[in-house]
């Protein structure tokens, strides 16, 4: 699993981890079922400790995107994928990015274009 981490960003790690890992859901590159790398090896691999991992798959399985077992280690989720509807948090956070857009000066048509560009996105 090739993750692109940017150690310069005010994104923490474990973040970058989290968000790399959804979007291979997203968009088919992790399909359900799919074992991820242990935690030592993703640490390894990506050159960071394996707590920041730990947390990152921690945080993953919170938000049911994966399922861990001490024996088969950290597999993608069957229902990550499944409709569940907008949690609450994505809700907050999809009104601020909204907010923040609207303040910059962007109108609805080049918003809704722009979601309409990154949805397909995963879809490729």
């Amino acid at each position: 699993m090739l993750l692109q981490l940017d150690f310069s960003s005010d994104v923490p790690i474990y973040l970058q981890i989290r968000n790399q890992i959804v979007l291979g859901i997203a968009n088919g590159k992790l399909a359900p079922g799919e074992r991820l790398p242990t935690i030592r090896t993703l640490a390894d691999e990506a050159g960071v400790n394996m707590m920041t991992v730990s947390k990152a798959y921690q945080l993953l399985k919170q938000e049911g995107y994966i399922s861990t077992d001490r024996r088969s280690g950290a597999v993608v989720s069957e229902t990550a994928g499944a409709k569940q509807g907008i949690p609450s948090a994505m809700r907050d956070s999809l009104r601020l990015i909204v907010s923040e857009a609207k303040l910059r000066g962007v109108s609805y048509e080049e918003f809704a274009a722009l979601c309409r560009t990154l949805y397909s996105e995963t879809e490729e």
